[in-house]
């Protein structure tokens, strides 16, 4: 839910894990420009909403969609970064949990690139 007085950069963002969060591709592809470049370091990059659309569940699906949550959110310029949380069913049936922080490059209101450092937690909140 956009906060009132968000920036439209800021409500992007929401929207996009908001579509994340109930694996709804077209509420997702919305909010990305045509040459979207997305990097999860350590994994993968894509570029081009037909190759981001095909790889939203990640590369062993479960059907189920992930639980995102944003914790903190700073912006300047066209740059938003998020600190956010993931829990992530996976195909044997764990729970894979992880601290995130992405940064999105935005033009004109979308989001053009998609910086992800994923910090998987086996422990607690920081381990």
């Amino acid at each position: 839910m956009p906060v009132s007085g968000q920036s439209a950069n800021k409500q992007t963002v929401e929207r996009y894990i908001d579509g994340f969060n109930k694996s709804d591709h077209a509420q997702i592809l919305s909010c990305l420009t045509d040459d979207i470049e997305w990097t999860v370091f350590g994994h993968f990059r894509v570029t081009g909403k037909e190759a981001y659309d095909a790889n939203i569940e990640g590369p062993d699906p479960v059907g189920v969609p992930p639980k995102v949550r944003i914790t903190r959110m700073v912006e300047e310029d066209d740059v938003v970064m998020a600190e956010m949380t993931l829990e992530a069913l996976q195909a044997d049936g764990s729970v894979m949990r992880a601290a995130m922080g992405e940064v999105f490059v935005m033009r004109d209101g979308l989001i053009r690139e998609r910086r992800a450092y994923v910090v998987p937690l086996a422990e607690n909140d920081y381990k």
